[in-house]
């Protein structure tokens, strides 16, 4: 199938300093469903913003 969304190496550093993102990589597949799962201060809000 083809992918629906593809990243590649995202990485997020704030001006403070903090790396809330390191060289992320995602595919998601058409038609595949995504569970975007973790604890608190993971980075899941930063990386789908």
């Amino acid at each position: 199938m083809p992918d629906f969304l593809t990243i590649d190496a995202l990485s997020k550093n704030y001006a403070n300093g903090f790396e809330a993102l390191k060289t992320i990589n995602l595919r998601v597949e058409e038609a595949e469903i995504l569970a975007l799962l973790g604890p608190n201060g993971a980075g899941k809000t930063t990386l789908i913003s």
